[in-house]
């Protein structure tokens, strides 16, 4: 699930109803990791292209709060 391209398409939605981010990965990302605790909760990721997630059988489209905060910490770890 780590390997993603940062400029793969994504969409970032919010199950609170608030507008959509429309961006790359790495638009996402950046946004996710600047959101209070309850925004982050509520945050979930439309990919373009499914990925392979560990415990599941099947590829998916949606990446879970824990998944995108992961996501963070690679975009941490590239930019030191």
């Amino acid at each position: 699930m780590l390997n993603i391209p940062w400029d793969q398409p994504a969409t970032m939605i919010d199950l609170d109803g608030k507008a959509p981010i429309i961006g790359t990965i790495r638009d996402c990302a950046q946004h996710f990791a600047i959101f209070k605790p309850h925004a982050k909760e509520q945050a979930r990721v439309l990919l373009t292209q499914p990925v392979h997630r560990e415990g599941r059988k099947t590829r998916t489209w949606v990446l879970e709060p824990w998944e995108i905060e992961k996501l963070v910490d690679r975009l941490k770890a590239e930019m030191h």
